[in-house]
């Protein structure tokens, strides 16, 4: 049998008498006085140039048999429901759209070409209007929490409505925060540390952990809990607030802050979906050592501005917001043992100090 050799012209010249041939060969099938073979070869002759019979049938078989493949791999995809798909979404989606039919929920219908673009099924649902997701119910199990909480109240009603209407036995990776853990004064903590949440935003979240934790243990699911500090990237640096001029504090008074670059972390959402341990929580960090002033210099210094003005905390509470002071009376380091040993992640990212320098090359 010959194979596909020829040339371009060629090949559009035979692509034309393709429907033909697939014609003859239906009509073949279904004749009265002959088996298909003879009803192909009957038509075969009649072909202006009798070298391309086998060229034409071969490449029309293969032809149907590539669409039947993806067609039937498209079916057989798993699919992966993405809540809340923001900015860490979206770099998620890029990691997972080849593996998974990919269904990003949104609550704005203006996003849907912006989703669809990205590779996933948009659909509009609204966390708050529990009557809106219905449609979400059994559409995978497989499933990425990345929405937050309400900004008021100490409840999350939004993983409330969300658990009433996820399938049992189900894989759910939830996006949480430090935060839950308050002041540790400094201290490295690993998952065992027991939470103390300090301020209404971390309570909503310890929650939220708790809804979902129960939802898991009464549905038979597999959860797993990253708990994320502050997130960066390229386009999530402070510089706004360097520009405006905004204080630090001194670093006698200042706190131990943790970070992860936003690729980081979506490439740990991928690698626990599959890989995580159920009920089981991670710190999502990265590698740095560093107090919340040093991270504002380290910025200042690459992107050319002026560092952040230092202050004694107490002229620090009357120069910023309360949440921003909120931030500021929080002090931990926190191990990413368990992520490494459990998951096997590797960072992209492992040093902020080392991130700021390829990112401003790059810029």
């Amino acid at each position: 049998m010959r194979t596909m050799r020829d040339g371009p012209i060629d090949q559009l010249a035979l692509a034309g008498a393709a429907s033909a041939v697939l014609a003859a060969i239906r009509q073949a099938h279904t004749g009265t006085d002959c088996c298909g073979k003879d009803g192909f070869a009957v038509f075969a002759r009649e072909l202006p140039t009798t070298r391309l019979n086998c060229y034409l049938e071969s490449h029309t078989i293969l032809m149907m048999k590539n669409n039947e493949t993806k067609h039937a791999r498209k079916l057989k995809k798993p699919r992966l429901l993405i809540l809340g798909c923001g900015d860490v979404g979206m770099r998620l989606l890029p990691l997972v759209r080849e593996r998974f039919r990919v269904f990003a929920v949104t609550s704005q219908a203006s996003r849907m070409d912006e989703l669809r673009a990205a590779g996933a099924v948009p659909v509009v649902a609204d966390l708050d209007q529990p009557a809106s997701l219905a449609r979400l119910a059994r559409l995978a199990d497989m499933i990425v929490h990345l929405a937050p909480p309400p900004s008021e109240g100490l409840t999350d009603r939004r993983s409330r409505n969300l658990t009433a209407i996820l399938p049992d036995q189900a894989t759910l990776v939830y996006v949480s925060t430090t935060g839950v853990y308050g002041d540790c004064g400094g201290a490295l903590i690993d998952e065992t540390r027991s939470v103390n949440p300090q301020n209404p935003r971390a309570k909503r979240r310890v929650d939220a952990e708790q809804v979902l934790r129960k939802w898991a243990r009464r549905s038979g699911s597999r959860l797993s809990i990253l708990r994320v500090p502050g997130i960066y990237a390229a386009d999530r640096l402070p510089i706004e607030r360097l520009k405006k001029g905004t204080p630090a504090l001194r670093p006698e008074d200042d706190v131990y802050t943790n970070h992860i670059h936003a690729d980081d972390l979506a490439a740990m959402i991928k690698t626990a979906l599959f890989r995580a341990q159920p009920c089981r929580v991670y710190h999502a960090v990265d590698d740095s050592d560093m107090k919340m002033a040093d991270y504002f210099d380290a910025v200042a210094d690459r992107a050319g501005l002026p560092r952040a003005p230092r202050l004694p905390r107490e002229e620090l509470k009357a120069a910023v917001s309360p949440m921003l002071l909120s931030f500021m009376s929080e002090s931990r380091r926190l191990s990413n043992t368990r992520l490494k040993s459990e998951l096997g992640v590797r960072l992209q990212y492992p040093q902020v100090h080392d991130a700021l320098d390829r990112l401003f090359a790059k810029s």
